[in-house]
């Protein structure tokens, strides 16, 4: 049986040391190779450090190994004899909240990494309460650089406590607390002999032993079709299939499914498959589906299962994280909107209140949004979009909004 797959991201604020934890992981779990270490041990003693400083694994833009900082999500892949890991490293400055979006929208679990010394941020708060917006299930609370406070267990307690009243507001269902060191390595791949006191597992071996198989919803089926593969592209005769991921539910051949949004219906006649024919598929696996009868289906078409679709909405009631810089969301505003394989075009027609990101709170005085607020806004769609809840289906319940002059996405959009 091959080893399980888990995705996780960093978030927290700058110099709360995000990249130097990944770093530490990928040292400590043997995954980079000995040229890759000396060249960071030599850039390290070419910046006057007295230590490898191992961010710079992961820092790979020059903007970002000159600034000390994360601009950009970097992606990085490990593995240890129990499980595969994928991770992304995501910036802390306010500025680029939205690569931090984009970062732990897939993940399976969030390390929110809290600096010992200076306690809960309110970059910390908002990555914080955006990973639970985006459906991640699994928090843990990285109360890192626990060496400039002597390893103190008061100095942890205190971060315990207030992330604990904070997280009371979250939409958390599972949260793990972990003191560490990621420049020196205590508690993130084996317990450290420095917190003696602190008598839970070690970072690595938390990871390696999170559930999160039944976080997947294998229910509802929901098959949004990316490409329509035509007999013409086929060397085999009469072959129609329709190419896309499994967004939730469980496939299987001689299944029947219903065609949204025209209502016609069939059976699922084959699926194939990378490596050849399927007898079943189930999330995230790409695959061609192909049904018994000849329907008309086209891209951003979705197959559900006749007595199970998902709801048709046109009028729009999101939480919305706006990511521009250059403008606001207002009502009025007209944007291009996608929505798994489906274009549309939507109509702002009123911000509702925004969530101060410190107390949770609702403010219903503001009548638009700024760069990296949140709030709850209604738009019209010009054609109705086929959505589930977000928390439970991801993927069936968000879409972006893009400025259509500069095709720049501006905002990521919930539906909650």
């Amino acid at each position: 049986m091959g080893r399980s797959l888990l995705r996780f991201a960093t978030a927290g604020s700058v110099d709360d040391g995000k990249s130097t934890l990944i770093g530490r992981l990928l040292y400590d779990s043997k995954s980079i190779f000995l040229d890759q270490y000396e060249a960071v041990e030599r850039v390290s003693r070419q910046r006057g450090d007295d230590y490898v400083d191992l961010a710079l694994l992961t820092d790979g833009l020059r903007a970002e190994r000159e600034q000390g900082i994360t601009i950009d999500v970097a992606y990085r892949y490990f593995s240890t004899p129990r499980r595969k890991f994928i991770i992304a490293d995501t910036p802390g400055h306010p500025q680029y909240t939205r690569n931090m979006v984009t970062g732990a929208s897939t993940a399976d679990a969030a390390l929110i990494l809290v600096d010992a010394r200076k306690g809960l941020s309110e970059q910390g708060r908002r990555h914080a309460f955006l990973t639970t917006l985006l459906g991640v299930r699994h928090l843990v609370v990285c109360v890192n650089k626990m060496d400039l406070v002597d390893f103190s267990p008061e100095a942890y307690q205190r971060v315990v406590d207030e992330f604990s009243s904070f997280a009371t507001r979250l939409n958390v269902t599972d949260l793990t607390f972990i003191p560490l060191s990621a420049l020196l390595g205590d508690n993130v791949a084996r317990h450290s002999a420095n917190m003696e006191w602190y008598d839970g597992p070690s970072l690595l071996y938390h990871l390696e032993n999170l559930h999160v198989a039944s976080d997947r919803n294998l229910t509802d089926v929901r098959f949004p079709v990316q490409y329509v593969i035509r007999p013409q592209q086929s060397r085999v005769r009469d072959y129609r299939g329709y190419a896309g991921s499994v967004s939730s539910g469980v496939m299987k051949v001689g299944d029947e499914v219903m065609v949204l949004p025209s209502g016609f219906t069939s059976t699922i006649a084959a699926i194939d498959g990378p490596s050849g024919p399927l007898q079943k598929a189930f999330p995230p696996m790409s695959v061609v589906v192909r049904l018994a009868d000849e329907l008309d289906i086209s891209r951003g078409d979705l197959l559900v299962r006749p007595n199970n679709p998902a709801e048709a909405v046109q009028d729009l009631d999101l939480r919305v994280c706006w990511m521009d810089e250059g403008s606001s969301l207002s009502a009025g505003r007209t944007f291009a909107v996608k929505h798994t394989t489906t274009w549309a075009r939507v109509k702002i027609r009123e911000v509702l209140y925004r969530i101060d990101i410190n107390t949770l709170h609702r403010d219903d005085t503001v009548d638009s949004l700024q760069l990296n607020e949140i709030g709850r806004v209604r738009m019209r769609c010009t054609r109705p979009l086929f959505m589930d809840e977000y928390q439970r289906n991801r993927e069936m319940g968000s879409l972006i909004l893009v400025d259509e002059p500069t095709n720049r996405t501006v905002g990521a959009g919930f539906l909650s």
